[in-house]
């Protein structure tokens, strides 16, 4: 504090403890002693002396001075008192105000720590807030990621599903369609929003669409998958072969919410199938025609050589015949191995049980190995061990053909010493005996470890010199007797031989001798057979069994020739140059009742066809060719001397040859004509090539029809390509197109497939005609229009 502050504290101070009286007085007294000092010292230093007067003057002056200083000093005492008082009362307001402002400070510091555990719990939540938005960055990231996966796997599930060919679709339990991959689009000619709450009657034909629906209801009625197949339509008409597949479907808490449906276009697996088939059938008739072929002149050869053994003979002569009757023998029995392994090819070999001379068939081969050994001057040995049965039930032709190609094997591999051929015949029951039939050679033998291998397809055994057959021989055999229910065992020893046993399992039968059974009066015999050499062979062993026979070379002169009354029998050779003995068959039976015909027999070389398909047709009987006098004796004793003929079967009209090709023309030159001079050969030309173009969708729409059996579809495809190419020209495939839009022409559906590949092939050829002659055309006319450019004007004639 400064002396000036502490002289006016005291000041105050004084005054307020001696009052204002007292302190004026004391102020009074204070001021004049003040003065008298001060007077005294100045006049003292000035004059050396101080004088009364100096004094009373000092004392007036603090009289008269007093009052005022007094006043004075009253006043700023006051003002200093209430300025005090003032000050008082601020510094108690401060007071209050610092102790409020204390209050409030500590309620500050209060709030500031509140607030500071408040920042520090905020931080703290800032913090875990933080924590939480990268936590929850990280996991949105992650399911962007996982959507992103899951969006990507959906691609490429849904580019699987509609890369995929196969049709891929799901319906609701209600039938509506739920998706589907562009496979159905295609089909359908829908896209997939479009196609989504439809159901199959809304996009599929009414008879598609009823099987549809009825497989749908058997996969929710079973609550099982299905497979079938089906034929489906696409838009243009085309029509495809699926193999389907429905299978239930169901949400995660097991409730069904429809099915899922497949589909595998399968046309071209059926087409190629189809084409095997078709190749098989094909082979078939190849090998039927080649048997016929061959076993034509073989007849021939076979009869000759049975009609010279009946003559007179010297040694060298009879021989020589008997080798030619071997030889034709020997080719007859190849043949047969061909065609079975061609039936066995196509599991389509059956053995024809009936009754059958055993020992004829015994003596038979025993004479062919004979004559077989006496060629190479070997020795044969026949053993029989117990009563061999004079007559079995069994199929002859394959047990002759198999005893037959194991006693050839035999005499092929036998270079010295002989070939024995053993039977043993077993009675097991009443009418049952078993037959062990042995055939053995001194030949090279056989390897242990070859022993089965022999009988495999085509397998020959190693370092055999002789082996130069086909391989087959042994395989058929076998075949063979395992379908007549036995089997054929081998044994053999290198060096010394081999031994082929044939056991089977018979029943005994008892037939009359059939040299016997020719009861019956001389027949009159129509005779249908076109080549010279079977009419010779089969004209004379008729005619030396006593009847009389009548021949017609073809099917015209057979029609023109038969008269029912005239005839007892006719015997139809099947293969004719003009009509199939079918199809004789066939008239006869359409121009006359039943009980009018007399019995027709088949004639064939083929041995494909099974009796029942002849029985079919209305023959009673077969007659295979070579022609023998047994199989002649047998036939008609079957016929007419054991007694009635089992009535044939319903016939069946055998399906005619594709037609050939017709000598019209191939276009309508004509049209042609009339159209270029019209029109223009432009118009024509623009028109030529919008048919080039469709044609091949025309095509592919029609064989999908043929391949579906689509009677009306093939119809209707085939009328729209009857009406391009006729308007355009096309003659020859207008014809055809007609062909195949009429299903009432007869045997339709077994000529269509022929018409259409015919039309195939045919249409673009006749095209690149149709382009010249429209080029002849067009150059006709450019050449005409400048001649007449080079003519003089007719004169007017008014």
């Amino acid at each position: 504090m400064t002396p000036l502050k502490k002289l006016a504290t005291y000041y105050v101070h004084l005054l307020s403890r001696l009052g204002v009286v007292k302190f004026s007085i004391s102020l009074a007294a204070a001021i004049i002693m003040v003065a008298l000092a001060i007077q005294m010292s100045v006049t003292f230093a000035l004059t050396g002396k101080v004088s009364a007067v100096d004094l009373i003057r000092s004392v007036f002056f603090g009289l008269i001075i007093t009052p005022w200083a007094v006043f004075f000093m009253s006043v700023v005492v006051e003002q200093i008192e209430d300025s005090r008082q003032r000050l008082s009362k601020v510094i108690r307001k401060l007071e209050k105000m610092r102790s409020r402002d204390l209050q409030l400070t500590n309620k500050l510091k209060a709030n500031i720590s509140q607030l500071n555990k408040e920042i520090d719990e905020r931080e703290k939540a800032e913090a875990a807030r933080r924590q939480a938005i990268v936590n929850l960055e990280q996991e949105v990231k992650q399911r962007q990621l996982a959507q992103q996966e899951l969006e990507e796997h959906s691609a490429l599930l849904r580019s699987f599903i509609d890369s995929s060919p196969d049709l891929v679709y799901y319906r609701n339990e209600q039938g509506q369609f739920s998706g589907c991959n562009l496979a159905l689009e295609r089909l359908v000619g829908r896209t997939e929003k479009k196609l989504i709450g439809l159901t199959p009657y809304d996009v599929y034909p009414e008879d598609i669409a009823d099987k549809i629906v009825e497989t749908d209801h058997q996969v929710f009625d079973n609550d099982e998958p299905l497979t079938y197949e089906q034929w489906l339509e696409y838009p243009d008409g085309r029509k495809a072969f699926f193999e389907l597949r429905k299978v239930p479907f169901y949400g995660r808490n097991g409730n069904r919410l429809g099915l899922l449906g497949f589909g595998r276009d399968i046309t071209e697996r059926m087409r190629h199938q189809a084409n095997i088939e078709k190749a098989n059938r094909d082979k078939t008739q190849f090998i039927s025609t080649l048997s016929h072929e061959l076993r034509t002149p073989l007849n021939g050869v076979v009869g000759l050589s049975q009609i010279l053994l009946d003559t007179a003979l010297n040694d060298a002569q009879r021989k020589h015949v008997n080798t030619i009757l071997l030889s034709a023998t020997t080719l007859g029995n190849i043949f047969n191995d061909i065609i079975d392994l061609d039936k066995l090819d196509r599991r389509r070999f059956a053995v024809s049980m009936e009754p059958m001379d055993f020992k004829a068939l015994v003596n038979d081969i025993e004479t062919l190995t004979e004559m077989q050994l006496q060629n190479k001057g070997l020795s044969f040995k026949f053993e029989q061990i117990g009563p061999i049965p004079s007559s079995i039930v069994g199929d002859p032709t394959r047990l002759r053909q198999v005893l037959w190609n194991l006693t050839q094997n035999a005499v092929k591999f036998t270079e010295k010493g002989a070939v024995g051929l053993m039977i043993k015949a077993q009675p097991l029951a009443e009418q049952q005996v078993q037959l062990d039939i042995s055939i053995t050679d001194t030949g090279p033998g056989i390897p242990q470890n070859q022993l089965e291998q022999i009988f495999a397809m085509y397998y020959q055994v190693e370092g055999r010199k002789s082996a130069t057959g086909s391989g087959i021989g042994l395989s058929v055999s076998r075949q063979l007797v395992r379908a007549m229910g036995g089997d054929i065992k081998v044994t053999s020893k290198e060096g010394e031989g081999s031994c082929f046993t044939v056991s089977l399992k018979v029943q005994l039968d008892s037939i009359p001798d059939e040299a016997e059974q020719i009861d019956h009066p001389p027949l009159d015999i129509l005779l249908v057979e076109d080549v010279e050499l079977n009419v010779t062979i089969a004209k004379a062993l008729l005619e030396k069994l006593g009847h009389h026979v009548a021949v017609a070379m073809n099917g015209k002169q057979a029609l023109a020739s038969f008269d029912p009354d005239s005839f007892d029998l006719i015997l139809l050779d099947i293969q004719l140059p003009d009509m199939s003995g079918f199809d004789i068959a066939e008239r006869l039976q359409q121009d006359y009742a039943k009980e009018q015909l007399p019995p027709m027999v088949a004639l064939t070389a083929n041995v494909v066809n099974s009796k029942q398909e002849f029985a079919k047709a209305g023959m009673v009987d077969v007659i295979h060719k070579p022609i023998n006098r047994n199989a002649v004796v047998h036939c008609l004793n079957n016929v007419f001397a054991i007694g009635p003929h089992d009535e044939p079967s319903e016939t069946q009209l055998n399906p005619s040859q594709a037609l050939s090709r017709s000598s019209q023309p191939v276009l309508d030159l004509e049209l042609i004509e009339q159209f270029c001079s019209s029109i223009g050969c432009q118009v024509l030309t623009d028109s030529v090539t919008l048919f080039r173009q469709v044609m091949p969708d025309y095509m592919q729409v029609l064989e999908s029809n043929l391949f579906a059996k689509d009677q009306q579809g093939i119809a209707s495809e085939a009328h729209k390509i009857k009406g391009a190419a006729g308007s355009i020209g096309l003659a020859r495939i207008q014809r055809l197109a007609n062909k195949i839009q009429s299903p009432e022409l007869p045997a339709w559906w077994d000529n269509v497939d022929d018409w259409i590949h015919q039309l195939s092939h045919d249409y673009p050829e006749d095209l690149k005609l149709l382009d010249k002659a429209i080029e002849d055309f067009s150059s006709a006319e450019t050449t005409e229009s400048k001649d007449s450019l080079n003519l003089p004007l007719p004169l007017d004639q008014d």
